[in-house]
Formats: structure tokens, C-alpha cells, sequence
């Protein structure tokens, strides 16, 4: 992750681990105005703080904070603050396997979407990618997103996905194989021969919990067998499936209610 900072700007950037998303880019401007420019991916923005406006094929934009706005790949736009106080933005770029080229037209005339459901799903999806090790949950929360975007920017009769208790139940046994080592929703995917969005809803609508809390949940269930057995919290929480030890006691502390090391020594 990288970031430089200014009086006038704050910048900070990094390449996630998350299938389908190039870049994350979080910034602060004030006075810095971006000329014309393209990106080879989509940008999917959301305004924090202030308004930026811009320009898209030769129309005027602007992104209030309750906006989530969708700039297409190779369609040139600049961007300045729309405020004297600058703004404060986050940015996930896209490649073509979360929106194809056929929505670059729709983006084009539509690019400012206000849509609750969605502005929440983009806030939601940035507080996880600035934390590594909850991959399957971002892969769940952009797949959500990415489908969003498609309802939006071509809208079509809601049908919804027929219970699929199957589906559901082989994949949690997937995650029952996997709770060490992890299993990312594309592949499981692949495996399951279904859409990632509908193993999604599949299994979120059987068990009343989403796949990557389903796997937190088992890992959290590990950790505290291995605790329980004296082994320290370093260890148990690369033997448990998490990225790191701060990782682990994120996760620990909201489901247990405190710290892993406060839990072992609690063991009698």
C-alpha cells in the first residue's frame, strides 16, 4: 500500500488480492483539478466529504456525497473540486470481468447513479479492502455490487432466485474443507458451476448467514479449540486461517466479546 500526503492532498493506493478489482485509491484533494484523462478500467467512485464535478462526453457531472458514480473504461473525463473545501474520495477500479463493454453506454448517459442500496454496498465493500485477509468477503460484497450496477444501468423485471438448498449445502461443505486455507468465491464458483452472485443468495438464503461469516465463524471456532490447548495467539492464528494475529483478534473479539489472549489466559 502506498501513500503521500501534502497540505493540500492526502493519497493513498494499493493492488488488493480481489479478483476483478485493479486498483483501490483513496484520496483527499483541495485544489488539485485532473485534465482530461482515460483509465482501461471502470472507476467506481463514492465522495466522502465536499463534491467534485467533471466532465463525460462533453456534459457536465457533479457527486454529491450520497452518490455512487461509474466512469467507463476509455472515455475520456477530468475532474475538479466542486467545493472550497476540496473533497475526500474512494475509488475502486474495475476490469471487464465485474461489467462488460456493453454497459459503456449506459454508464455514459447515466454515470451518477443515487441509489441507497448500492452507495452503502461501495462504503461497505472500501472498509474491506483496507483489510487483508477477508478476501471472500470483499469477492462476496463487489459481486453483489457488480450486479446492482447491471439492475441499475439496465434495468429489468426483479426475479427472484429460487430456494437451492443443495447448492447451498455443498457449498458449506466446501467451506468445511477449506476453513484453513480458504476459498475465494470465483473458484467456488467454478467449482459449484454457478454464478457467484446466486451462491451468494443460495447460501445466505439457507442458512440465514452470508459465506465468508460462515467462514469466519468456523476459524473463530478453531482458534479457540487451539487457545484452549496453550498455543499462543501467533500461532493459532496462522493455524486458524487468518492473515495475521491483528487479524484474528478483529474477528475474536466481535464474536467472542474479548481478545484472544485474554481468552486463553482465562482457560483453567
Amino acid at each position: 500500500m502506498a501513500a503521500r500526503q501534502s497540505d493540500a492532498q492526502e493519497v493513498t493506493a494499493w493492488r488488493p488480492g480481489v479478483p476483478g478489482v485493479t486498483e483501490v485509491f483513496h484520496a483527499r484533494f483541495t485544489e488539485y483539478a485532473y485534465p482530461m484523462h482515460v483509465h482501461d478500467a471502470w472507476t467506481l467512485l463514492i465522495v466522502d466529504d465536499g463534491a467534485v464535478r467533471y466532465d463525460l462526453e462533453r456534459h457536465e457531472h457533479g457527486t454529491p456525497a450520497d452518490t455512487v458514480t461509474l466512469l467507463p473504461p476509455h472515455v475520456p473525463h477530468n475532474g475538479s473540486p466542486a467545493t472550497a473545501d476540496g473533497f475526500r474520495k474512494r475509488v475502486v477500479y474495475l476490469d471487464e470481468s465485474i461489467l462488460g463493454e456493453g454497459l459503456i453506454g449506459p454508464a455514459v448517459d447515466g454515470p451518477d447513479l443515487r441509489d441507497p442500496l448500492l452507495r452503502r454496498r461501495v462504503g461497505q465493500l472500501h472498509s474491506v479492502l483496507v483489510r487483508p485477509g477477508d478476501e471472500l468477503e470483499a469477492e462476496s460484497r463487489l459481486t453483489l455490487i457488480g450486479e446492482r450496477l447491471r439492475d441499475l444501468l439496465r434495468p429489468r423485471p426483479a426475479t427472484p432466485d429460487p430456494p437451492d438448498p443443495v447448492l447451498a449445502r455443498t457449498l458449506r461443505e466446501l467451506l468445511d474443507a477449506r476453513v484453513a486455507d480458504g476459498l475465494g468465491l470465483e473458484e467456488a464458483a467454478r467449482l459449484l458451476h454457478a454464478h457467484p452472485a446466486h451462491l451468494v443468495r443460495a447460501f445466505s438464503g439457507a442458512y440465514g448467514i452470508a459465506p465468508h461469516q460462515y467462514l469466519t465463524s468456523r476459524r473463530v471456532g478453531r482458534a479457540r479449540r487451539l487457545l484452549l490447548d496453550g498455543v499462543p495467539p501467533g500461532e493459532t492464528a496462522t493455524a486458524a486461517g487468518f492473515y495475521d494475529q491483528a487479524h484474528l483478534t478483529r474477528h475474536f473479539k466481535r464474536l467472542v466479546g474479548v481478545t484472544p489472549g485474554r481468552y486463553r489466559s482465562s482457560a483453567r
